[in-house]
Order: C-alpha cells, then sequence, then structure tokens
C-alpha cells in the first residue's frame, strides 16, 4: 500500500506559475513510475507527465515547454513546475504511482489548480 499527498494547488491569474508536491509513503527507489494526471469538470483524466525509476521523463504535448516534472529521492516526493499556466490547465490534478513490483496503480486526493483572472 502506498500513500500519496498532494500539496500545493490554487488559485493563480494567467502567465502565473505553481509548484505542486506529491509525498509518497514508499521510497521513490520502489516505485517504477510516477505521473501526474489532471482532471477538468465534464472531462476524462488525462496524463499531464510521468518520471520513471531510471529519470525518463514524458509530457503531453499541451504541457511541453511549459510544465516540468523532477523528484527529490531524499524527500521521496515528485514534483510539478507549471509555469506560463493558461485557464485551459484548471483541473484536480493528481499523483499516482506504480511499485516496481506491482501493477496496481496507486493514486493521491488531488489538488486543484485554478488559472483564472
Amino acid at each position: 500500500q502506498v500513500q500519496l499527498v498532494e500539496s500545493g494547488g490554487g488559485l493563480v491569474q494567467p502567465g502565473e506559475s505553481l509548484r505542486l508536491s506529491c509525498a509518497a509513503s514508499e521510497s521513490i527507489f520502489n516505485i517504477r513510475v510516477m505521473g501526474w494526471y489532471r482532471q477538468a469538470p465534464g472531462k476524462e483524466r488525462e496524463l499531464v507527465a510521468t518520471i520513471t525509476f531510471s529519470n525518463s521523463l514524458n509530457y503531453a504535448d499541451s504541457v511541453k515547454g511549459r510544465f516540468s516534472i523532477s523528484r527529490d529521492a531524499s524527500r521521496n516526493t515528485v514534483y510539478l513546475q507549471m509555469n506560463s499556466l493558461k485557464p485551459e490547465d484548471t483541473a484536480v490534478y493528481y499523483c499516482n504511482a506504480i511499485l516496481k513490483w506491482s501493477p496496481t496503480i496507486y493514486w493521491g486526493q488531488g489538488t486543484q489548480v485554478t488559472v483564472s483572472s
């Protein structure tokens, strides 16, 4: 069982930045991949970015060049730095993790990001 706790969401204006954090109860060295997903009202949950054990990064086209995923192994935490935010980035952002030895996908509770003037 892995607990994931997201934080850092909030209300910002277009063009501003936010950094989301996802703290895992498991050592990230035991995690095969961690990712950020988002779900806007009335829409399906979509991939934002992922980072693997080997530090391979993947981004949705809609956030390339604006968002950056990273990790701090000493804190068992993954971050999502979001720059140049747009109103269409408004959503609940979720963190997930998949352990190396299990196909189970663990999810956090989500954090709301609202981009509005």
